[in-house]
């Protein structure tokens, strides 16, 4: 069985900037079930059509942030929005 950390992921979007650089914008949140499945949370649409899904870093969970409180909403059922 998965640990709660290991459930919660990121989504996130590449954006091109002019110098030709990849900015990643997070645009939601993603949970893996009991089952192995996804559930995909979004914030914004992609509007080139690109999503990546990663594992949250140190960073997402670090208190400067809340410690990823917002994600925990969507996980139980409740959907942040």
């Amino acid at each position: 069985m998965l640990s709660q950390d290991n459930r919660r992921k990121k989504v996130l979007c590449p954006l091109e900037r002019k110098q030709g650089k990849t900015y990643w914008m997070r645009i939601g949140s993603a949970f893996t079930n009991a089952d192995g499945s996804t559930n995909i949370y979004l914030d914004a649409y992609p509007s080139n059509g690109r999503l990546q899904i990663r594992d949250l870093d140190d960073r997402d969970l670090s208190a400067k942030d809340g410690g990823g409180q917002g994600q925990l909403a969507a996980a139980s059922g409740d959907v942040p929005f």
